[in-house]
């Protein structure tokens, strides 16, 4: 099967490649540089696509950012592997950063300030999933869903984080556009020269050689 590993991991080995992967976050870095440049798509749809992806890592849609760079990059016809490829400019190295600049300045836009220091938004995000699980079994049970929490963790954090994310994603997503479209379209065109090249080397190796196999026969079969 394509793309299946040979070797099944451990959730451990998921969990740490997840934070710092195999040969370090240059290696990943370049591993997706390259995939991205040899994408089978026209450039400007690859460069729709890595768009998608940059914009939605500035989105606190965590958990679901690959879906939802699917259907921002379905929207704007960019391509999808392109889009999931490029939510890698979220990750744990960058999230700090996103995630301190996206909550200030939404809460400077909402007039607002939540007091949630960075180091606690990952932990409020964790609180509320449970929260969202606990309320779920509720149900079910006889447990009380609490919802007061999550009223608090809506307009506090998440809604701030949302508006304040927006516009650098769309910064980040069209600087990404800009700097990949060019480097794409001529990357391609350097390849399909030397393809081209090399099908020209062959073909021309092809023909000497079955002119080299005519002339042998000519001469073991004078007339």
């Amino acid at each position: 099967m394509v793309f299946k590993r040979r070797e099944k991991r451990s959730v451990l080995q998921v969990i740490g490649s997840s934070i710092y992967p195999k040969g370090g976050w240059g290696r990943a870095a370049w591993y997706v540089k390259h995939r991205l440049t040899r994408l089978p798509d026209a450039p400007h749809r690859i460069a729709r696509g890595i768009f998608a992806g940059i914009f939605v890592s500035f989105t606190p849609f965590f958990g679901f950012h690959f879906l939802a760079a699917a259907f921002v990059s379905y929207v704007l016809r960019g391509n999808l592997l392109a889009a999931l490829l490029a939510t890698f400019v979220g990750n744990p190295v960058t999230f700090p950063l996103i995630a301190v600049l996206s909550l200030e300045l939404g809460n400077w836009m909402l007039g607002t300030h939540n007091g949630v220091e960075p180091s606690q938004i990952l932990g409020a995000f964790s609180q509320a999933g449970g929260e969202i699980w606990h309320n779920f079994r509720a149900i079910f049970t006889d447990d009380v869903a609490h919802w007061d929490r999550l009223h608090r963790f809506f307009f506090g954090l998440y809604l701030p984080y949302t508006i304040g994310g927006f516009g650098p994603g769309i910064i980040a997503g069209l600087v990404g556009y800009f700097l990949s479209l060019p480097l794409i379209a001529a990357y391609k065109t350097i390849r399909s020269k030397r393809l081209a090249e090399r099908f020209a080397k062959l073909r021309a190796a092809k023909l000497a050689k079955a002119q080299a196999k005519a002339a042998d026969d000519i001469g073991g079969n004078p007339s």
